[in-house]
């Protein structure tokens, strides 16, 4: 789980979404799954265990997602949010290429392999 040196989080939707982001990352990240939408007292208790952490909210382009991403904008404002492009609408369908250059974007260290692909 938290160890020190893990000062970043990403928050996705679900398990599929993790293990697709968690082999582009190089960096040691704590990648949290919500399993779509959160309760009150869940984002409560989430936000209190992400205190003195750089966290990251990675949801899908639809309507789920969105609705997700308003609540972390609500409940937790320190958050940074990372986009997906909305054609691809989901985390875990959107090209390593395409996800590796938005984790980029965000300072997160990635295997350039994935940001290669994109060049071929």
């Amino acid at each position: 789980m938290f160890e020190i040196g893990d000062e970043k989080v990403i928050i996705v939707e679900g398990t599929t979404d993790k293990r697709k982001v968690e082999v582009i990352i190089k960096e040691p990240i704590e990648i949290i799954c919500t399993n779509g939408t959160i309760s009150i007292a869940k984002m409560d208790e989430l936000i209190d265990s992400l205190e003195q952490r750089d966290v990251y909210i990675l949801v899908d382009a639809d309507h789920a997602g969105e609705k997700l991403r308003k609540q972390f904008k609500r409940e937790f404002p320190e958050a940074e949010h990372l986009y997906i492009d909305r054609m691809y609408k989901e985390v875990a369908s959107a090209p390593e290429y395409h996800l590796a250059s938005v984790l980029v974007g965000a300072n997160i260290d990635v295997h350039t392999e994935y940001l290669e692909k994109r060049m071929s």
